[in-house]
C-alpha cells in the first residue's frame, strides 16, 4: 500500500517584516505527498511556487502551521536527519569546475558519511546505482565543464537519488533544457517516483508535460492551493482559472492554451488521421474554426503518389494545395506561391 511520504497541517508560507506586516502568499495549506507519485506544482510567476518548495524542504521558516514527514516534523529534525529523508534539485546547475559526474554525485552521500566525507563500499554502491538510474553511467569520468546542460541536470537527480530520501523536491528540472531532454527528464522522474518508490514534487512552467506525466497537480494561485488528477483539474476549469490571463484560453478538448480566440469562419475539416490533425492545429492557431460539423468551407487531404494534397473547397470552388500553408493563405486570399502554382500543375 501507498505510505504517506509528507503532509502539511493550516501551513501559511511567506516573509516576515519586523516593521511592516507580514507578506503572506498562500495560507491554510493542507497538502499531502504519497511514495510513488509524481506530483507537478504548478502556477504563475512570483505565486510563491519556490518560497513553497523551500518551505517544505526546511530551508525557510513558515509563518504558520506545520510540515510533517512520515517520522518526524521538518522545524524538529537536525540539517543531518532532515537531509537523510528528503532531498532537494534547486533550478541553478552547478558551475564547471575540475569535478567529475561522480564527484558530484557522491556529495549526495554526505548524510551517510562519516566527519571526513570518506566513501565506504556502501556509498559507492548508492553512487552506482543513482548513475545508473538516471542512464548517465558514461558521464561518470567526464569534467562537469565538458558537459551539457541537461547531462548536468541529469547527475544532479542522481547526486538527490544517491542521498536515498524519501522524499525529493525539484524546482524547475527542466528549466535551460531543450524539448527531447525535458521530455526525457520528465520521463525519468516518473520512472523514478513508480521504481524507487519516492515521493516526487517538481514545480514546473511545462503544462503539456505536466499533464501527460504527473500523477496529480497542485495549482497555486493568489486564491490559494488546488489539488487533483490532472484531468479532473482540467474538465473542473481550474487550469483556466489559475492562469486566467486576457488573450489566452484554455482549450479543454486539447489541454493546451489558445494564444488567438477564433474569429475566422469554420471550417470543415474532413478525415481522422494524422494530416487532419495537424491542419486542424494549423487553423485554430490562426483563428479559424475547426469542427467535423457541415460548413461552406471543406478541406480534406488526398493521396497522390508520395506527396498527397490538399481539397479545398470554399463559396462553391474548389482547388488544390500541396501545403498547409497555402491552405491557410487560400483562406486568406492570398495568391499562390509559385511552389504552389507549380503542385496544382502537376496535379491537373
Amino acid at each position: 500500500m501507498t505510505a504517506q511520504a509528507l503532509h502539511t497541517r493550516d501551513l501559511t508560507i511567506g516573509y516576515r517584516r519586523r516593521s511592516k506586516g507580514d507578506i503572506v502568499l498562500a495560507r491554510g495549506l493542507n497538502l499531502e505527498l504519497w511514495n510513488g507519485k509524481l506530483v507537478g506544482l504548478l502556477g504563475p510567476n512570483g505565486v510563491g511556487k519556490s518560497t513553497l518548495l523551500r518551505t517544505l524542504a526546511g530551508l525557510h521558516k513558515p509563518l504558520a502551521g506545520r510540515v510533517l514527514l512520515a517520522r518526524g516534523d521538518v522545524a524538529t529534525l537536525t540539517p543531518l536527519a532532515l537531509a537523510r529523508r528528503l532531498s532537494m534539485v534547486l533550478t541553478v546547475a552547478p558551475p564547471p569546475n575540475l569535478m567529475n559526474g561522480y564527484g558530484l554525485v557522491a556529495l549526495g552521500r554526505h548524510p551517510h558519511s562519516d566527519w571526513l566525507g570518506r566513501l565506504t563500499t556502501e556509498d559507492h554502491r548508492a553512487v552506482a546505482w543513482a548513475l545508473n538510474a538516471v542512464g548517465a553511467d558514461e558521464l561518470a569520468e567526464k569534467p562537469l565543464a565538458q558537459l551539457s546542460d541537461g547531462q548536468r541536470q541529469k547527475l544532479m537527480i542522481a547526486r538527490a537519488l544517491a542521498q536515498e530520501a524519501d522524499i525529493m523536491l525539484l524546482d524547475e528540472p527542466t528549466a535551460y533544457l531543450d524539448l527531447p531532454r525535458r521530455v526525457e527528464t520528465m520521463q525519468l522522474l516518473k520512472q523514478l517516483a513508480r521504481s524507487a518508490q519516492r515521493a516526487i514534487l517538481i514545480s514546473t512552467h511545462d503544462l503539456d508535460l505536466a499533464l501527460r506525466s504527473c500523477d496529480q497537480l497542485w495549482l497555486m494561485s493568489e486564491k490559494g492551493i488546488v489539488t487533483g488528477a490532472p484531468e479532473d483539474l482540467v474538465l473542473e476549469g481550474r487550469l483556466g482559472e489559475t492562469f486566467n490571463t486576457v488573450g489566452i484560453a484554455f482549450d479543454k478538448r486539447n489541454g493546451t492554451f489558445v494564444l488567438d480566440p477564433a474569429h475566422g469562419p469554420r471550417v470543415r475539416v474532413i478525415g481522422a488521421g494524422d494530416q487532419a490533425i495537424w491542419m486542424r492545429r494549423a487553423l485554430e492557431r490562426t483563428g479559424h474554426q475547426s469542427g467535423e460539423e457541415a460548413s461552406a468551407i471543406e478541406v480534406a487531404h488526398r493521396a497522390n503518389g508520395s506527396a498527397g494534397y490538399w481539397h479545398l473547397r470554399m463559396n462553391g470552388r474548389a482547388s488544390a494545395h500541396r501545403t498547409i500553408q497555402a491552405v491557410l493563405d487560400a483562406l486568406e486570399g492570398e495568391p499562390a506561391s509559385t511552389c504552389d502554382r507549380r503542385s496544382l500543375h502537376e496535379q491537373s
